[in-house]
């Protein structure tokens, strides 16, 4: 007769098997990891609480990064329509998760020693490395626990996420100042292709009974970053091939100057023309959302064509 451990034991009973494992036994590892997931969000909000307030004050003071509060809801849309993908197997084998936690805690070792000698360094730059540091070391958490089986639909939603972290001052300026001469040189350009007078001394334009010139605030950067995201996430859900995203996010530097300079070239046209007052009036000061809508369009029908290919390719294939 062979007698079984309590901790084997098992009745049968109409044919079930009833097990004495205990309630954590039950819990899957799945659930366990997100568990974990969520702890080690909470811990990291926890940790730069700080920072994450002082971002969502310089969102709100900031019209060139007011697009940055939507983005972490992007990104978790972008999981959710992943969700049925996702495989339930871990592998721990995620090199990259590593990495990213690696630059994190470099980010944060740099700026906790940083902040404490050099007082006068620029808040902006600073909170700059602070987001980074949070989005790194968030970036880390959530590669690591879904396993290397899902590494490759998780790491578009992860890495967008990146774009949360404001751009240093040293690159808003060297933007501002390429997107200022280039607008002025497409403005410039289609001026002379509508036949009207102009002359031109760098950023300044003397036209008949007008002079104006391209400053900061007409550089279009906001616009232009709101175009690239929305290129980054249309190659990502309506195209396969890499190359074709590659050309989708490029393409919007060439339309963002084209539309930016087709706008200084409509508002002094229009000044010159019809009225003086239009260039004080709403289209000047208000009417930035028109022309970005304006410059959907190309890249709407790039992506058409790129989705085409896509299909060509995939058939051929």
């Amino acid at each position: 007769m062979k007698l079984n451990s309590p901790d084997s034991l098992k009745m049968k009973n109409s044919g079930t098997v009833v097990s004495s494992a205990s309630p954590l036994d039950l819990l899957s590892k799945t659930t366990v990891r997100w568990m974990l997931f969520i702890a080690g969000i909470a811990f990291l909000v926890s940790l730069f609480w700080s920072p994450l307030t002082k971002l969502l004050g310089h969102v709100s003071r900031t019209e060139l990064n007011s697009f940055i509060p939507l983005l972490p809801f992007v990104s978790a849309y972008l999981f959710w329509i992943e969700r049925n993908r996702l495989s339930p197997h871990w592998d721990h084998r995620v090199p990259l998760a590593l990495v990213l936690a690696g630059i994190g805690l470099a980010t944060v070792l740099f700026y906790r020693i940083d902040a404490s000698y050099e007082t006068g360094k620029s808040e902006g730059n600073l909170l700059s490395l602070q987001v980074f540091a949070f989005i790194a070391l968030s970036a880390a958490l959530t590669l690591f626990l879904p396993g290397k089986a899902n590494f490759d639909r998780a790491i578009f939603p992860v890495g967008f996420l990146f774009l949360m972290v404001p751009l240093p001052e040293v690159a808003v300026r060297c933007l501002t100042s390429f997107l200022q001469y280039a607008s002025a040189h497409a403005a410039y350009v289609l001026m002379n292709l509508t036949g009207m007078p102009v002359y031109r001394e760098g950023l300044v334009f003397s036209l008949p009974g007008l002079s104006i010139e391209v400053a900061e605030e007409c550089s279009g950067i906001r616009s232009t970053l709101v175009l690239f995201i929305t290129s980054l996430l249309a190659g990502h859900l309506f195209l396969q091939k890499p190359w074709g995203k590659w050309v989708l996010a490029a393409a919007v530097v060439p339309i963002g100057i084209l539309r930016n300079g087709f706008r200084i070239m409509t508002i002094s046209w229009l000044t010159v023309n019809v009225h003086r007052g239009i260039i004080d009036s709403p289209i000047h000061h208000r009417g930035g959302p028109v022309f970005f809508v304006l410059s959907l369009l190309p890249l709407l029908g790039l992506l058409i064509w790129l989705r085409r290919r896509d299909g060509r390719n995939g058939s051929n294939s």
